[in-house]
């Protein structure tokens, strides 16, 4: 059912995905290219905004926290996992890995070392920091339009 928190919690989700997919850019080489790296990142928030976070609102602040820390992480596990798919199919493009399995190993991988270029204080703070926003402007939305 279509509510203002899962809007609410799907548009702060989004933006919290722009601020953070503009903060890893300068922390990649400089040759990576990007591709739909925002496009996607954005669309992905936007959907564990409206299909995690909204549905769980309305219990409170310090489920609201909750909630939005729970969206945050389901956000960048997810994206880790998309990204590292995304380039894991360009290297298998270029003949990369020998059997499938391989391939499919190397998505975690990849997924591992973008986690681990992402462990920065500034990304990380301001996950957490964008996460609990988008929790309680998501539980002040269903409180006021609900």
């Amino acid at each position: 059912m279509p509510d203002a928190a899962r809007l609410v919690a799907a548009l702060s989700m989004a933006l919290l995905a722009f601020i953070v997919s503009a903060q890893i850019v300068p922390l990649m080489p400089e040759s990576t290219d990007f591709g739909y790296f925002y496009p996607v990142n954005i669309v992905l928030a936007a959907l564990v905004g409206w299909l995690v976070m909204g549905r769980r609102a309305g219990r409170g602040v310090t489920s609201a926290v909750n909630n939005g820390l729970t969206g945050m992480l389901v956000f960048v596990l997810w994206g880790l996992f998309i990204q590292g798919c995304n380039e894991m199919i360009r290297l298998a493009m270029r003949n990369r890995y020998d059997d499938p399995f391989e391939a499919i190993v190397a998505i975690f991988e990849i997924g591992a070392e973008y986690g681990l270029i992402m462990l920065v204080p500034l990304v990380i703070g301001t996950l957490i920091a964008g996460g609990v926003l988008a929790g309680l402007a998501t539980e002040v939305a269903w409180r006021k339009w609900r």
